[in-house]
């Protein structure tokens, strides 16, 4: 503020100087241009020999002399004097036209004194013109002016400081008060919103935008806290299986199955392993922006070797027809497949099927903008199914619906989260629908498709 003070104050300051003398050098400019304008009309006579005597002009600050080569005077206005000329004869140029100052005394009028000299007569008979004008008129208007701005200056700097105060602070109060809820909301370390001013302009728009994110923040922070509190109930499952495990066998040694025993820690070491893999992967995916795979993938040969994985059945493929393509990732497609079947086996009864096709986008889908086509991949069971309402909840991590809560069976709840996360990243989506003309479960998904001449290149 007082920065912005001392600024104005040299801004006005430089332009009062600015100001003072082009009003000086303006109203010199008019008295030398009405002062040869006389001298002219006066030279004008004495080249036709016909000067008047006394030579007339207007106004009573004004003097006019006609000097001869040897500054001796031929004719003179009614109040110029008649025997000494108003410049010296040595002063004066003969050839041209001349500005000069000289004492008010001399000319007879209050000072400073202008006198501008003009050559008249002939060759044979050279003349000068001389006229005097008075510069108070323009002293005075210089000086009134300074003395305005001398008082005006000071008032004005004061009143504009005053209102830039009083704006600044009423422009910085909205500021303030922010600045004043982003304190109050790292103090108590939780959720909060900053105070929105009522006025719709740019500290409103970023209050709005600033609540916005601490929103989007707090909700990464919840989920967050979510994550590792089920990551750490996950995790200390089979840790307590595995030291309950040992705890047993070291009681009871000589009664031990040390063979059963190995078995059931082998298992657990393999689900923990599972699991710490999982959230592994999910960690390295949140941290890498999502981008497009790296090369061709013919799905229907991923289909395949997907499905030999498994036995027949209940696992089979249904062979698309010729060559379908895809740009992605070869080893996160694989995980997708993997993951899909492997849900499809562990809820089915009799029937997993794999299909993939050529399908248009549907409205909706979530797909990737400025893609012409899809390829539509499958994975149908006969099982219970997925209820509509948590078809969207299943993709969360951690989640398990009522008729898959054992851990032993169903899992840790990751797969169908690192499903979509990797989908997303092949540019492609994902949805849960009835499987048709049975009961049971489809999955959709849908991924770029990439022309056959590009799969070549």
């Amino acid at each position: 503020m007082a920065l912005g003070v001392v600024g104005l104050t040299i801004g006005l300051a430089v332009g009062g100087v600015v100001l003072l003398g082009a009003l000086g050098f303006v109203l010199q400019r008019t008295v030398d241009t009405e002062a040869f304008r006389t001298a002219d009309a006066v030279a004008l006579l004495a080249a036709e020999d016909a000067l008047p005597d006394p030579l007339p002009v207007a106004g009573g600050q004004v003097r006019v002399q006609v000097v001869d080569g040897q500054g001796r005077i031929r004719a003179a206005s009614i109040d110029a004097d008649r025997l000494v000329p108003m410049v010296r004869p040595e002063r004066l140029n003969r050839d041209g036209r001349q500005r000069l100052e000289v004492p008010a005394e001399r000319v007879g009028l209050v000072g400073p004194v202008r006198v501008v000299a003009v050559p008249a007569g002939t060759a044979a008979d050279p003349l000068t013109v001389l006229v005097a004008r008075s510069m108070a008129d323009v002293r005075h208007s210089t000086h009134v002016v300074r003395t305005i701005l001398l008082v005006a200056f000071p008032l004005l700097v004061a009143v504009l400081a005053a209102v830039a105060w009083r704006v600044v602070g009423a422009t910085l109060r909205p500021v303030e008060a922010l600045r004043r809820g982003a304190e109050e909301i790292t103090g108590r370390a939780g959720a909060g919103r900053l105070p929105v001013p009522a006025s719709a302009d740019e500290i409103h728009r970023l209050a709005v935008t600033l609540n916005g994110m601490l929103g989007r923040l707090e909700s990464a922070r919840v989920r967050q806290r979510a994550f590792v509190s089920d990551a750490a109930h996950e995790l200390r499952s089979p840790l307590t299986n595995i030291r309950t495990e040992l705890e047993v066998a070291q009681r009871l040694a000589d009664r031990t199955d040390w063979t059963a025993v190995t078995a059931n820690l082998l298992a657990d070491t393999d689900r923990l392993s599972r699991l710490v893999d999982d959230l592994l992967l999910l960690a390295r995916l949140d941290e890498t922006p999502a981008a497009r795979g790296t090369g061709p993938v013919e799905l229907g040969a991923l289909l395949t070797e997907v499905t030999a994985r498994y036995p027949s059945p209940p696992v089979r493929v249904t062979p698309p027809e010729g060559q379908l393509w895809t740009i992605g990732s070869v080893e996160e497609l694989r995980r997708v497949l993997a993951n899909l079947v492997d849900n499809a086996v562990r809820h089915a009864h009799g029937s997993v099927v794999l299909a993939a096709s050529t399908a248009a986008p549907t409205v909706g889908s979530g797909a990737g903008p400025g893609v012409g086509a899809y390829h539509l991949v499958t994975v149908t069971d006969d099982g219970p199914g997925v209820a509509v309402a948590d078809r969207e909840r299943v993709f969360d991590r951690f989640t398990r619906l009522d008729d898959g809560r054992a851990r032993e069976d169903g899992g840790a709840g990751l797969g169908l989260a690192i499903v979509r996360e990797l989908v997303r990243r092949a540019g492609g989506s994902i949805t849960l629908t009835d499987a048709p003309e049975q009961r049971g479960l489809r999955v959709c998904l849908l991924l770029p498709a990439l022309p056959a001449e590009d799969s070549q290149r």
